[in-house]
């Protein structure tokens, strides 16, 4: 166990969106005691330098040509690399590429520049990852408990779930009643508002955010910002094929799911339907 986890946060090519997330975890006052922050580019540090470390957090993603620091972003990343014990890749843009440019070991779907040093890097994806995902990293760390990660390097504890694990909308999305439009409190989101919760890794609905809501549970579908894919075009449409999904969801084979979609239509759930009709009436009236 360390008495102090030494960390070197760099942002690179991104908006910053992670360290805000961080920066609202509900005890960052105990964690912030626990870690000797080196150098971070939001809040008051020393200088920046090239120096040895325990956890290189690298925020954003990898760009030619882009200078921070009075480096060239890529060089500065290598150079703090060799340096550090362990790498964190926080978020999507500095796991898989997201907007800007290319992760450390992917870049979307294909190898990226770090990915032979891969066993050194969490990846943490998420636009942003949740204040507590990124908490449990560090605690992990301090503590000397292995993490352990999936073939991305994801950590088990947060990426073995769906989003779609824990939602409340799962009972419409079994017996396919549909939410037509946006912002409703009943029905799935699935089907017409696009939601990526059956592809998406992640704990979103079971870790909620500021431990009260997440995205169907306001009324939004799940964007799957934890994905080498996001953001996909799209972004609020689910592709159909003959009236059924082009994409079937993780874990269903095709023919389970047309059977048991088939089913679900044919009986109907008459409680979830009126739900879903009183829930319309009452959008109406405000």
């Amino acid at each position: 166990m360390l008495s102090k986890l030494n960390i070197i946060w760099i942002d690179a090519a991104g908006c910053n969106g992670c360290s805000h997330s961080f920066f609202n975890y509900i005890a960052f006052r105990e964690l912030f005691n626990k870690i000797n922050l080196l150098y971070h580019p939001l809040i008051y540090t020393e200088e920046l330098k090239i120096q040895e470390c325990d956890l290189l957090i690298v925020e954003g993603s990898l760009k030619e040509n882009f200078i921070r620091l009075g480096f060239e972003l890529n060089e500065l990343i290598s150079e703090l690399f060799f340096k550090t014990k362990k790498v964190l890749a926080l978020g999507t843009c500095s796991s898989y590429g997201g907007i800007f440019g290319e992760g450390l070991i992917f870049n979307k779907n294909k190898k990226g520049r770090f990915y032979e040093y891969k066993k050194k890097i969490i990846n943490l994806p998420g636009c942003p990852p949740h204040s507590e995902w990124i908490a449990y990293v560090i605690e992990m760390l301090i503590s000397g408990k292995e993490i352990l990660t999936d073939e991305e390097n994801r950590p088990l504890e947060i990426y073995s779930y769906l989003s779609h694990d824990g939602c409340i909308r799962n009972e419409y999305f079994e017996w396919k009643v549909d939410a037509e439009e946006l912002g409703t409190k009943e029905g799935c989101l699935f089907y017409y508002q696009g939601c990526q919760g059956p592809y998406t890794h992640s704990s979103c609905n079971k870790t909620l955010w500021n431990e009260v809501s997440s995205k169907p549970r306001a009324g939004t579908p799940c964007f799957g910002c934890t994905e080498k894919e996001f953001p996909k075009e799209n972004l609020f449409k689910t592709q159909t094929f003959m009236g059924m999904p082009a994409n079937i969801p993780i874990g269903v084979s095709k023919r389970a799911y047309f059977a048991l979609a088939g089913v679900a239509k044919s009986l109907k759930n008459e409680r979830l339907n009126k739900r879903l009709i009183n829930a319309k009436k009452n959008n109406n009236k405000n």
